[in-house]
């Protein structure tokens, strides 16, 4: 692999992390993703999209022993990722070359996490194939990746994904259809008292109790700093329970 790549680290220093140079960036949403996935050690778990992977990253520092798998479309990143997995010694941890729609899973899984590309692919491109790959999508692609994730679930298995705010009537009907429910949602507060315009999502598979609406999670103070409990996650890798 070329040295086309950044070092860098998650979680306070924690976590050593690479990421390319040129293309997506990491932001925020993989970890605070992570943090709300309820896996155990020695829990299977799969996220789609893993980039160079932060999000099992975060998710293994917290749960040590969680048996995870990437997917990753782009070989450049998926190389990566297993870069990343290898300089931190987390062993039970992989990704894997495909695009999700062709993925064939081999086995069952215990939880699936997924950040998915939810710009519209008529809006403005970005210059960079990279970053445009990573954030834009087409109208059916949240029904596909749902569907692909949770059909290896185990029963009671979960499915987390963070998305944006208007994609919300989508995301539930395509749930739907894919046997999960039991919906739990918790929106994304950049400043108190302002609209969310991200929310993490967490179904069921062959979920029967009821839906709820999370208080929801403030990211930032008025001064622009994280606040206390983003600040757990992010730098100290506490879960966030859903």
């Amino acid at each position: 692999m070329s040295e086309d790549w950044s070092e860098g680290t998650l979680l306070g220093g924690r976590i050593v992390y690479r990421q390319k140079l040129q293309g997506y960036r990491t932001g925020i949403e993989p970890v605070l993703l992570a943090a709300c996935v309820p896996a155990r050690a020695g829990d299977c778990v799969v996220e789609a999209g893993t980039g160079a992977g932060p999000g099992l990253l975060a998710l293994h520092a917290r749960v040590p022993g969680v048996i995870g798998l990437g997917i990753e479309r782009e070989p450049s990143l998926a190389t990566l990722a297993n870069t990343n997995f290898a300089l931190n010694a987390f062993t039970t941890l992989k990704a894997q070359c495909h695009a999700l729609e062709e993925w064939q899973p081999n086995g069952a899984y215990d939880h699936a996490f997924a950040n998915p590309p939810w710009h519209r692919d008529d809006g403005t491109p970005t210059p960079n194939p990279g970053r445009h790959s990573a954030k834009f999508a087409n109208e059916h692609l949240l029904a596909v990746w749902i569907h692909k994730l949770s059909a290896p679930l185990r029963r009671r298995g979960t499915l987390s994904l963070v998305l944006p705010a208007a994609s919300l009537t989508q995301a539930v009907t395509a749930l739907a259809t894919c046997h999960c429910a039991e919906i739990c949602l918790l929106p994304l507060w950049p400043h108190q008292d302002e609209a969310a315009k991200l929310i993490i999502l967490q179904a069921v598979r062959e979920g029967r109790g009821p839906s709820r609406i999370l208080p929801g999670l403030v990211l930032h103070e008025p001064t622009g700093t994280y606040t206390p409990h983003a600040t757990a996650i992010l730098r100290d890798g506490a879960g966030l329970v859903l």
